[in-house]
């Protein structure tokens, strides 16, 4: 309904994932600095990452002395949308038969959608100052992510863990 211009939305739907019992109780305001991050892998990687009710946010900051080496595993997720703030990054998808994909390039300033569900990993390139930053935001939230803080989860290729 619209009065003078103005949509009235009162009683009206606001679509599928909106619930009025689950509403976030407060906004979460985050910043992309090192105080922040926790330390994932010494001199490698720091992260954080933040869950709402529809979504985790994760930031990633990858340095390249022990950063470089870090081989993530194949996993897979809901859909995500990853933001490239520093550096670049390549993400591979993942054929589940012969395990080579197509590679999806990104440079500083750019973002990459991955579709649910598809199996993808990545490699990173450093900028000069030797870092790689980047945001990931997935919905529904990663399983691995949890509101309690603990150390960040990274899909680590050789350790346990699930793919999704």
């Amino acid at each position: 309904m619209t009065t003078g211009g103005l949509s009235l939305m009162r009683n009206l739907p606001y679509g599928p994932l909106f619930n009025r019992e689950r509403i976030m109780a407060k906004c979460q305001l985050f910043k992309l600095d090192d105080e922040a991050l926790m330390e994932v892998v010494p001199n490698g990687l720091y992260m954080k990452y933040y869950i709402g009710d529809n979504i985790s946010v994760a930031v990633m900051k990858f340095v390249q002395e022990k950063g470089a080496n870090i081989p993530a595993k194949p996993h897979s997720h809901g859909e995500e949308v990853s933001l490239q703030v520093r550096g670049s990054c390549s993400v591979w998808e993942e054929d589940p038969v012969t395990g080579k994909g197509e590679e999806y390039p990104f440079e500083t300033g750019q973002a990459l959608i991955v579709p649910a569900g598809m199996v993808h990993t990545g490699t990173n390139n450093f900028d000069s100052e030797g870092l790689c930053l980047r945001l990931n935001v997935v919905t529904p939230p990663r399983e691995e992510y949890s509101k309690e803080e603990k150390k960040p989860f990274y899909p680590v290729k050789g350790q346990g863990g699930s793919m999704r």
